[in-house]
């Protein structure tokens, strides 16, 4: 028998997290000058998030990860069930319909919520499957990928009415990132990304070259998401320019702690990077995606050194999300990717957000620490 405690955690993954809470405190502290006046006080809510958040991931370490995927099937009717009432009880804020406003406390946002609760569903159908077939046929995954595709379009579907078009392709890029680590044929894959370029391209097509058509097939509202897509492209978004200046005035030690010197909207969530690397400059910014990219080697090293196959699915759903979203955010920061609204993953302003992320890291210590208790 081992002494390994019940409720030992990742020393590197628990620091890691501890400076990522540091962070994203002098970050939106530091954007509050670009916020209205009734926005000054985020910097303490997010502070309260994160306590909430470490006593959600101790939480979840107590109850184990076993009840968790016992009941996820309930967790995803629910989720369902807040998507749909979203969309009708929700608040609209900024041309979307993603949250319920709870006086007093803040926006609950259930596609934030999905994306765990599908990762871990995903995990527990693909095990189940391997399970029951040693040597499954191509035609046994394509009856199982069938129902993959039912269990994931129905939430996409309704966060893509809300519109949310940035989360409904971290459910797609999840559901692809588990399924081909865990070992379905390659076929499948080619297929789906030939569908992609296909379908990507049909859209592009009519969006160019006749975009009374397109709206008229689509609505005005998935025009509007495209051309915001579009636009980072030449680049002449005025909130990705005022952002690079932002960056590019930081130089190579920053403005200084509080100091961004120019405006530009949504500081506190989809453009917190530009925040901190105005204040910080290059070797401030340098230092924090090293930061990131640590944390995430410690995610795939726990996964490595887990002997559990559903452990090793629901981290690549979690690593695939994760690693999305900080490149995506860094990347439309910088003008390299498409302005998304993806928030910077531990960073970025967000109740939802930050819970549904702090339960992830209470399933990942419970990983962690069988990962422990494997290699003893």
């Amino acid at each position: 028998m081992n002494n390994i405690s019940k409720y030992k955690v990742d020393k590197g993954i628990f620091i890691s997290i501890l400076i990522f809470t540091f962070v994203s405190i002098i970050s939106i502290y530091s954007a509050q000058n670009l916020l209205a006046k009734d926005m000054q006080n985020l910097y303490l809510k997010q502070l309260l998030w994160y306590g909430i958040g470490f006593a959600l991931a101790y939480f979840i370490m107590f109850i184990g990860n076993k009840v968790i995927i016992k009941r996820i099937n309930i967790l995803y009717i629910i989720g369902l069930i807040l998507l749909v009432l979203v969309l009708f009880l929700g608040t609209t804020i900024n041309e979307a319909k993603c949250w319920f406003v709870i006086p007093g406390i803040g926006n609950f946002q259930p596609s934030e919520f999905m994306k765990i609760i599908l990762i871990i569903m995903l995990a527990k159908m693909i095990d189940k499957f391997h399970t029951d077939h040693e040597a499954p046929s191509a035609f046994d995954e394509f009856k199982f990928l069938l129902k993959v595709l039912l269990v994931v379009a129905i939430p996409a579907f309704l966060t893509f009415l809300e519109p949310d078009t940035g989360v409904v392709l971290i459910y797609l890029l999840i559901t692809f990132v588990m399924l081909f680590i865990s070992g379905f044929r390659f076929r499948w894959f080619l297929i789906v990304i030939g569908f992609i370029i296909a379908l990507v391209g049909g859209l592009l097509l009519i969006y160019f070259t006749n975009k009374e058509l397109f709206i008229k097939i689509f609505g005005t509202s998935f025009f509007l998401r495209i051309d915001r897509l579009l636009d980072w492209s030449n680049g002449s978004g005025y909130q990705l320019e005022n952002g690079m200046t932002a960056i590019a005035s930081g130089h190579l030690f920053g403005n200084g702690f509080n100091k961004t010197p120019i405006y530009f909207p949504e500081p506190q969530t989809d453009f917190i990077f530009a925040v901190f690397a105005s204040n910080f400059g290059l070797i401030g910014a340098i230092g924090l995606i090293g930061l990131i990219i640590y944390f995430d080697i410690k995610l795939i090293l726990t996964a490595i050194h887990n002997n559990n196959n559903i452990n090793k699915y629901i981290i690549s759903g979690i690593l695939g999300m994760l690693i999305y979203q900080q490149f995506q955010n860094i990347g439309m920061t910088i003008g390299i990717m498409p302005i998304t609204g993806i928030t910077l993953p531990f960073i970025s302003y967000g109740g939802s957000s930050l819970l549904s992320y702090m339960i992830m890291i209470g399933i990942i210590f419970n990983i962690s620490n069988d990962s422990i208790r494997y290699r003893n």
